[in-house]
C-alpha cells in the first residue's frame, strides 16, 4: 500500500501517528484528537505553506497510526512511544534525566528530603529540576536550616536509637527517636513544601500566626524558632523580584528560533514573585511553534511537577483545550492556558521572550566556540577534518570477569548522552582486552547510530591497531582513529620517544599521550589548551562510565549469590562487598576471613563459600 492510499484510509479518530523515512526509521511521532485531518494536513499543497512542514513531508515514506479511545490515552501512548523510539524531529526533554530534583517523600509518616535524578509517580513531591546539581544541594542545605527535615533512609530510621549528628547541628528534629510528634513534623514538612512552591508570603503569614499562638501559650522556645524561620524567609523574599501585582502562580513559556534550532524559555512566578527560570534548546526543531509547544507542554508537566494556575504562551498550542483540561485533572482545579495581548501578563511574556533570545544567543556562541575547539583538535591530532562527532571507548574488567565496554559520544564538544552505549562482553572469555575491544567496536559499527568523525580508544598502540583493524574489516573509511594513554600505562618501548620533548613545553600533569596511526611519536597533551582538555575530558567520561557499569555488574553478581544465604541482608552484603570487592574475592577468601566481617558467623561464612563456589 503506497503513502497516498494510506492517507486516504486514516480514520477520523483520536490516536497517535508515526512518520517513517526511506529506511523505515521513525522521523516523528504525534498525537491528535482526530488523526485524519491532522496527518493529511502535512501533505496538502494548499494547507500549509511553511517550509518546515514541507521539509518533513518530503522525507516521509510511510505512516503508521494507532487509534485510541480518547485524547488522554493518545497522550499517554505518545509519551511511551517517544521514550522507546526517540524520533529525530520530536523535542526531547532529556534535561530532566540529567539534572537533580528535590524530593520530599510525603506519603511516609515522617517525610524525608533528598535530591534525585529520577521523577517517578510514587506519591512524593518533586521540585525542579535544577540546572545545577550544586544549586539543588545548596537549596536542600539552606532549607534544612530553616525547616529541619530528616534525611535518614527507612532502614536507618527504624534502627536509630539516639539522635543523629544532624540533630545536634540543628538541621534535623530527630523524629526517629520521638523528639517531635507526627503533627509537629508535618507542619514543618508543609512549610517546606510551600517554600519550594514559592508561596513565601502566604507561608510568612501562617508562621506569624503560629508564632503568636506559641507566645500566647508561653512556649517561647518554639516562638523563637518560628521567628528565625520567618527572618530567613523574608531575607529570601527580598532577593526575589516582584513581577506581578496579582499573587497567583504562573508559568510563562516563550520561544526563539534560528534555522532548525529552537530555544524554549520558562519563567516561574509564585505568589507574584519570579522564583526561577529554565531554558531548553532543541536542534532539528523544524515543525511549527504551535505543534512544538503542544508537545512541550504535554511532556514538561508529566510526572509530579507543580502545576500553576495559569500558563502564559506566545502562540496557542495545538489541542489547547485538551491540554488545559488535562492540567486541570492533574492539579484538581481550573488551569488556564492563555495568550495575552496586552497588560501586565503581556509584559511578563515579553520579558520571557527576551530571555529566550538570550538563551539562543548563548547557544550560538557556544556552537561557534565548539567549532574553534574542534578545529584545534583537527590540527593537534593531524586529522583530515575537524571532528564534529567524537566517540570514545574503554574496557573495564577484573580478571576477565563481568567484563564490559563503554562508548560515549560528544557532538560539537558537548556530551550527546542519547548516543552513549554500554556493552556486556558476550563472546570473550578470560582476560583479553584486545578481543573485548574488537567485540565492542564491531557491535557498535554494526548498529545504526550516527557515524562519528573520529573514535578515541583508551589505550596505547595495541588498542589503536585493533580499532584500525575493525574499521578495515567493516570497510569504514570515513572514520579516523586515535588512542590515548597515560605515560605510566605505556609499555617500555612506548614511553621513551617523547621523554626529551616533555621539557620543551608544559605537558599535562598526568602525562597523557595520543597515538596517531603511522606516526612514531605520540602527541603529548598540554595543560591549558582547550583542544587537549576536551580530549582528556572525553577519555575521562568514557572511563568513568565503563568502571561504573563494571562495578554495578559485580555488585549485582554478589547480591544474587548472597541472596541464597539465609541471614544476609543489605547491611551484611555491603560489608562483604566493601571488604572483598566482588564475587571472585569472596571465592578466594577463607572461612576465617569471611567470619571476621561484623555480623557474619562461621556457619554463615561456610554457606557463603559454598554458594560463591557455585557462582
Amino acid at each position: 500500500m503506497d503513502l497516498e492510499e494510506k492517507l486516504e484510509r486514516i480514520p477520523d479518530s483520536p490516536g497517535v501517528y508515526l512518520m517513517k523515512g526511506a529506511k523505515g526509521e521513525i522521523l516523528y511521532i504525534g498525537k491528535a484528537k482526530s488523526l485524519r485531518p491532522r496527518v493529511r494536513s502535512y501533505f496538502r499543497k494548499s494547507a500549509d505553506t511553511r517550509y518546515a512542514v514541507k521539509f518533513l513531508a518530503l522525507k516521509v515514506r510511510d505512516i503508521d497510526y494507532i487509534v485510541t479511545t480518547n485524547e488522554k490515552e493518545a497522550l499517554i501512548l505518545e509519551e511511551t512511544l517517544l521514550k522507546k523510539h526517540r524520533p529525530r524531529y520530536n523535542i526531547r526533554l532529556k534535561d530532566d534525566k540529567t539534572y537533580l530534583s528535590i524530593k520530599i517523600t510525603t506519603k511516609e509518616k515522617f517525610p524525608r528530603i533528598s535530591t534525585t535524578r529520577r521523577v517517578v509517580k510514587d506519591g512524593s513531591r518533586y521540585f525542579g529540576p535544577y540546572a545545577s546539581a550544586a544549586m539543588a544541594r545548596e537549596t536542600v542545605r539552606f532549607l534544612r536550616r530553616i525547616f529541619p527535615l530528616c534525611v535518614c533512609g527507612p532502614s536507618e530510621f527504624r534502627n536509630r536509637v539516639r539522635p543523629c549528628l544532624d540533630h545536634q547541628l540543628g538541621i534535623c528534629t530527630a523524629p526517629a527517636v520521638g523528639l517531635i510528634d507526627e503533627d509537629g513534623y508535618r507542619e514543618i514538612v508543609n512549610s517546606a513544601i510551600m517554600f519550594l512552591e514559592g508561596k513565601n508570603r502566604t507561608l510568612v503569614s501562617l508562621l506569624k500566626a503560629d508564632m503568636k499562638a506559641a507566645s500566647g501559650e508561653m512556649n517561647f522556645e518554639k516562638a523563637a524558632s518560628i521567628r528565625d524561620r520567618i527572618n530567613a524567609i523574608e531575607a529570601t523574599l527580598e532577593e526575589q523580584k516582584v513581577v506581578s501585582a496579582r499573587g497567583s502562580d504562573k508559568d510563562i513559556i516563550a520561544m526563539a528560533r534560528e534555522d532548525d534550532t529552537l530555544a524554549v524559555q520558562l519563567l516561574f512566578i509564585r505568589d507574584g514573585r519570579l522564583v526561577a527560570s529554565k531554558s531548553y534548546v532543541f536542534t532539528d526543531a523544524i515543525l511549527p511553534e504551535d505543534e512544538i509547544l503542544s508537545s512541550f507542554i504535554s511532556r514538561f508537566y508529566q510526572g509530579e511537577r507543580f502545576i500553576p494556575d495559569e500558563v502564559l504562551v506566545e502562540v496557542n498550542p495545538i489541542d489547547r483545550d485538551f491540554l488545559a483540561e488535562w492540567l486541570r485533572e492533574k492539579k484538581g482545579r481550573k488551569v488556564t492556558i492563555l495568550r495575552p495581548s496586552r497588560g501586565e501578563k503581556f509584559k511578563l511574556l515579553k520579558m520571557c521572550a527576551e530571555n529566550a533570545d538570550e538563551a539562543l544567543k548563548k547557544r550560538r556562541d557556544t556552537r561557534d566556540d565548539a567549532d574553534v575547539v574542534t578545529a584545534e583538535v583537527k590540527k593537534r591530532l593531524r586529522l583530515v577534518k575537524a571532528p564534529e562527532r567524537i566517540e570514545a571507548y574503554d574496557i573495564s574488567t577484573l580478571g576477565g570477569t563481568h567484563s564490559v565496554g563503554a562508548m560515549v559520544s560528544f557532538f560539537k564538544g558537548r556530551p550527546d548522552k542519547d548516543n552513549y552505549r554500554l556493552y556486556k562482553i558476550k563472546y570473550v572469555e578470560g582476560q583479553n582486552d584486545f578481543a573485548m575491544l574488537f567485540e565492542v567496536l564491531k557491535r557498535r559499527f554494526s548498529s545504526k547510530l550516527p557515524r562519528p568523525d573520529m573514535i578515541l580508544i583508551d589505550g596505547g598502540k595495541g588498542q589503536l591497531s585493533m580499532a584500525l583493524e575493525v574499521l578495515k574489516e567493516l570497510r569504514i573509511e570515513d572514520v579516523e582513529a586515535r588512542s590515548i594513554a597515560k605515560e605510566r600505562e605505556l609499555g617500555p618501548k612506548e614511553n621513551t620517544p617523547v621523554a626529551s620533548k616533555a621539557k620543551a613545553g608544559k605537558q599535562n600533569s598526568k602525562g597523557e599521550r595520543v597515538f596517531i596511526p603511522n606516526v612514531k611519536d605520540p602527541v603529548p597533551l598540554r595543560e591549558g589548551f582547550r583542544a587537549d582538555n576536551l580530549i582528556i575530558s572525553i577519555r575521562d567520561e568514557v572511563h568513568r562510565r565503563a568502571v561504573s557499569y563494571h562495578r554495578k555488574l559485580r555488585k549485582k553478581a554478589i547480591g544474587s549469590t548472597l541472596d541464597r544465604v539465609p541471614g544476609i541482608g543489605a547491611k551484611r552484603r555491603k560489608a562483604l562487598f566493601d571488604s572483598f570487592v566482588d564475587i571472585e574475592g569472596i571465592r578466594k577468601a577463607g572461612v576465617k576471613e569471611l567470619s571476621s566481617i561484623p555480623g557474619i558467623t562461621e556457619e554463615m561464612a561456610k554457606k557463603i563459600k559454598r554458594e560463591a563456589g557455585r557462582g
